[in-house]
Formats: structure tokens, C-alpha cells, sequence
């Protein structure tokens, strides 16, 4: 994670939110099954997060800083938890700002954007002229979902993804995940931040 995000003055206020909202530690080491088919003793929903003014604002406003830090054209991710933390990410940008949002569906739908010329599942903004995007995803467990949407956009427009975001880090591979898929990741929180032990 980025120094600026932890220096961020309302960092710990998210932190809080996200317990309150979006945590749950089930106490047995296999609790709650993962999308990614593991089992896990801490769960994350973080819909409620992303729908909460406060919360939504400071992560915008998060994102913000680290994208505008990185230099990114372009903010996006896959579908269904990249939707909304892209939009909150776009919201949160100055109405001046040349970053737009797209989201990559995990399945193509069989056509692109009529009109922005993006590839079959790539939707939103045109990507069409390349440039520097940043993945977002909400809940990092192993960094699969994250990297294939990193894939997809390689292989199919002429960006170059400069990193991936993501809310909450569960801290279960996704670092190492990410480092041998040359991929620079980083989170506004990790699970270590957020579970009391």
C-alpha cells in the first residue's frame, strides 16, 4: 500500500467503516467458502461499503490520489465488484479530469462498443487510443479475477494496465499473485488492518 493512503488523515475512519460494514470473522478457519473456492475464517462483503456515502466518498477520494499518482488514463476492472468502485472512482475525479472508466465483462456478451470501437466484454470508455489504466477490485483473495482482466486488456486493446487496487488485501497470495505476473498491486487496506485478533 501506498504511503499516501495510510497518511491519508481519514485512512483509519475507512478502516472503521469497513469493519463495521463489510467484516465478518466466523472464528474457525473455515467458516465462510471464498468465491475463489477457499475457505476462509474472515468475510468481506464490501457492497455495503461501496454503497455508504462516507465510505464510497473516501475510497473516491483514495483511489483518486493514488491514480493521479501512478498517472492513470483509464479506471476500471471486472465485473461485478469493479462496476461500482468505478463509478465511485469517476464521481470522485474533478469534473475536469481527462480519466474515464470501462468495466471488462467475464464473459463477452458477442459485441464490442458501437461506438467506442472497444473489443467484444470491453465496455464504457473508448479504449480505442490506448493508455494507462488502473485495475480496481474490491476484495483481493488471490489476485486471479484482477489478473484476468489485466490479460484481457493486453490482449485486446493497446493499454498498458500500470497497476491494480483494491480495497481490502485478505493477505491469502494475491501479493505474490500479482509479483509473478509482473503486476504492480496494492490495497487501501489489508485483512491485518481490519480483523481484531
Amino acid at each position: 500500500m501506498a504511503n499516501s493512503i495510510r497518511s491519508h488523515p481519514n485512512w483509519s475512519r475507512l478502516v472503521d467503516l469497513v469493519r463495521e460494514l463489510a467484516f465478518i470473522d466466523g472464528g474457525s478457519d473455515d467458516a465462510f467458502t471464498l468465491a475463489s473456492g477457499r475457505q476462509s475464517r474472515w468475510f468481506f462483503d464490501t457492497k455495503p461499503v461501496m454503497m455508504h456515502p462516507e465510505a464510497s466518498h473516501l475510497i473516491g477520494e483514495m483511489l483518486n490520489i493514488r491514480m493521479d499518482e501512478l498517472g492513470a488514463d483509464f479506471v476500471g476492472g471486472l465485473e461485478l465488484g469493479a462496476v461500482p468502485l468505478t463509478a465511485i472512482a469517476i464521481t470522485m475525479s474533478p469534473k475536469e479530469s481527462p480519466r474515464r472508466g470501462f468495466m471488462v465483462r467475464k464473459e463477452p456478451k458477442g459485441r464490442g462498443g458501437r461506438k467506442t470501437n472497444n473489443p467484444p466484454g470491453i465496455e464504457g470508455a473508448s479504449l480505442s487510443g490506448g493508455g494507462t489504466i488502473v485495475i480496481v477490485e474490491d476484495v483481493t483473495t488471490t489476485g486471479g479475477s484482477a489478473i484476468k482482466a489485466v490479460q484481457r486488456i493486453h490482449n485486446d486493446t493497446e493499454c498498458n494496465v500500470i497497476g491494480v487496487i483494491s480495497i481490502v488485501d485478505r493477505e491469502e497470495g494475491a501479493s505474490e499473485a500479482f509479483a509473478a505476473a509482473g503486476i504492480n498491486f496494492e490495497s487501501l487496506m489489508t485483512r491485518s488492518d481490519v480483523a481484531e485478533f
